[in-house]
């Protein structure tokens, strides 16, 4: 008896000690429960593309890689540039019909506002460049028989013909007192008066046709910020229909020419950043696969990564990337497939 005695009253304590114990943390389980639904934060709602018409001139936050529709047309667009003050586009867009013929050259605020025609004719208007005070544009103009170079003031008044090789030139740049463009399949360089125009690279087979929708050579010159390099894209091979091409860098006074890409992608249109630390390019296939998507790297062409952001549409191709003026934010023209 005394045996039983001495071991019950024990049990009962230990169980009320036990259900005391469950008890506070039930208590606290609870009240972290209601804390946590008091302050739970809301799902993200999903990021979705803005869409209007086919064509639009978009913006991309490189951070957060939120997107907004700065402009939209069902024409189509391209030849993205930006102002050196950076509040102002300048690109071709067709008016009136799909043919070469149909292409003008426009300006528009970066907020969407004042959209402005400068040309107005029945030849082929691409390919717009800013002067370094944003008082010019440099354009590409067809004449009687291939693509010269042209300016004018950037309200569209006093278009002339500032140079002609008798061949296309093409893919033109301005920096400094300096303006790049491709002709022959090479890279050229001239003053900004059409004077002293120099070949700057020699690649090989330039203008040799292969299998390619373009001959062997050199494309898409960009001078970086301080005008001392430039970069291009460069066909190295016919593997694919679209071409296969890697970026080079290379001194304006031809030396130094260095690949800064080996992979063989159907890519170009790099653009420095405004302190020539990165560039961004487009990529439109990798082999027979179609891709159109913005790629980031650094100048000496390290770290080289995809940053279309993945809730980007299969059916949306990104074209012609440039970087804002403050580096933060890239823009490029968007078509609906």
């Amino acid at each position: 008896m005394s045996k039983r005695f001495f071991f019950k009253p024990k049990s009962n304590l230990l169980n009320y000690f036990y259900h005391c114990l469950f008890g506070s943390l039930m208590s606290i389980v609870f009240g972290l429960m209601v804390l946590i639904s008091c302050h739970k934060t809301p799902t993200e709602p999903e990021k979705e593309v803005p869409r209007e018409e086919k064509w639009g001139i978009y913006e991309l936050q490189l951070v957060t890689n939120e997107i907004k529709l700065i402009y939209s047309s069902a024409d189509k667009i391209s030849g993205l540039r930006l102002n050196n003050n950076g509040d102002k586009f300048a690109f071709s867009q067709k008016v009136g019909g799909n043919s070469d013929q149909n292409e003008e050259i426009f300006t528009i605020s970066v907020n969407g506002t004042e959209v402005r025609r400068l040309t107005n004719n029945n030849i082929m208007d691409v390919y717009p460049a800013w002067s370094p005070d944003d008082s010019q544009i440099a354009f590409l103009s067809k004449g009687e028989k291939d693509l010269d170079v042209f300016v004018m003031n950037v309200d569209g008044s006093q278009a002339r013909k500032l140079y002609d090789s008798g061949f296309n030139d093409a893919d033109i740049d301005w920096v400094k007192n300096w303006i790049v463009f491709t002709r022959n399949s090479q890279i050229w360089i001239m003053r900004n008066d059409g004077s002293e125009p120099r070949q700057v690279t020699d690649p090989p087979k330039a203008g040799q046709w292969g299998n390619a929708n373009l001959p062997f050579g050199d494309y898409d010159p960009r001078l970086s910020p301080d005008g001392a390099e430039i970069i291009f894209e460069r066909l190295v091979n016919d593997e694919s229909p679209h071409g296969n091409y890697n970026f080079y860098v290379i001194n304006v006074d031809g030396s130094g020419e260095l690949a800064l890409t080996n992979n063989g992608y159907t890519q170009g249109l790099a653009n420095w950043s405004p302190t020539g630390d990165k560039i961004v390019y487009l990529v439109t296939a990798i082999a027979d696969q179609g891709k159109y998507d913005i790629y980031l790297m650094d100048a000496d062409g390290s770290n080289n990564k995809n940053i279309t952001p993945d809730y980007f549409p299969n059916n949306f191709l990104c074209h012609s990337p440039i970087f804002s003026k403050d580096g933060n934010k890239i823009y490029f023209v968007g078509e609906w497939w």
